[in-house]
């Protein structure tokens, strides 16, 4: 159940519209790293979460939630930068001073069509479910993958885009209204990267992403697949942050994959892990994650929420 307050949790404001940065803006309305895919993504995967983890459930419809607000607050931007373009309040603007000396509202209305044509044709002067170049917003840019290792790991590159595309739009506006918005919803995304990766950390083990533990034979082989100077850092030397295995650096692929007959014919090396080992890591973890689903959802007379009278027996 879902309550809508009037208030904006940010008070939004414009110093007087701006239609080529209304287009901009759109890339945080309807865009792939917009508020909407945000919203959509948590709400979306919060669902396998609701009974074998009941906290991320919470703290996903939480975020998803407050996502939405933010989906509020920028299209409310966008139609704050249009003012002018619709109605009444075209004649309004104009008789506010809102335009500079010598600029018409029916100059403003033409730059606003020109820009994207959608504010005049199509929405009337609002912001439309699109990014700025006009691409409709879509259900594939949400991921979900049912397992909160890689959903949250998904969740934090998505905060991350999402907080740059903010970075450079605040390259693009001289208002100090919008300015102090943008800031506040650029600085909400660091907030929820840093609780995903708490989420993250509390979810043990969470590495590697997933049930199955990855092969030891291959997980710190580094192929030189490139000519030139060759670069060395943390990830082809010393040891790898995840398993904390040795890398082991093949400085000519093709003569290792045919010395190995493909792969085939190799030992792991650099690692305390073994084959053996690896099986029998991937097989409790598995009983261990299926154990926590299977123990925490009923197999019938199934329901969602709980209410003050038990669920009547069919």
């Amino acid at each position: 159940m879902f309550y809508h307050s009037k208030e904006l949790q940010f008070n939004a404001r414009v110093s007087k519209p701006d239609p080529r940065f209304a287009r901009l803006l759109l890339e945080q309305f309807g865009g792939g790293n917009g508020e909407l895919k945000a919203a959509m993504q948590y709400f979306v995967q919060a669902f396998s979460c609701h009974n074998p983890y009941p906290d991320k459930y919470d703290m996903l419809m939480d975020i998803a939630t407050e996502e939405l607000g933010h989906l509020e607050i920028v299209g409310a931007t966008i139609q704050m930068l249009l003012a002018g373009v619709n109605g009444a309040l075209k004649d309004a603007a104009e008789k506010d001073g809102v335009f500079p000396e010598g600029f018409t509202k029916d100059d403003f209305i033409h730059q606003a069509f020109s820009i994207n044509p959608q504010f005049g044709v199509l929405t009337g002067g609002g912001p439309r479910l699109t990014d700025s170049n006009g691409v409709p917003w879509q259900g594939s840019y949400v991921n979900a993958n049912g397992d909160v290792t890689v959903d949250f790991r998904s969740n934090i590159a998505a905060e991350s885009r999402a907080k740059i595309v903010y970075e450079y739009l605040m390259k693009f506006t001289d208002d100090p209204y919008v300015l102090e918005t943008l800031n506040f919803l650029m600085t909400r995304e660091v907030a929820h990267f840093q609780q995903f990766e708490a989420a993250l950390g509390t979810v043990k083990p969470n590495f590697p992403p997933g049930v199955l533990q990855s092969d030891p034979r291959y997980s710190n082989l580094y192929y030189n697949s490139s000519c030139g100077e060759d670069a060395r850092g943390p990830w082809n030397e010393g040891t790898s942050i995840g398993f904390g295995e040795e890398w082991q650096y093949i400085e000519d692929p093709l003569e290792h994959v045919l010395a190995t007959e493909g792969l085939t014919d190799i030992e792991p090396k650099g690692t305390d892990r073994t084959t053996s080992s690896m099986h029998k890591a991937d097989k409790q973890l598995s009983k261990e994650r299926s154990t926590e689903v299977k123990s925490s959802m009923p197999e019938k007379d199934l329901q969602w929420s709980v209410y003050s009278k038990p669920m009547p027996k069919k």
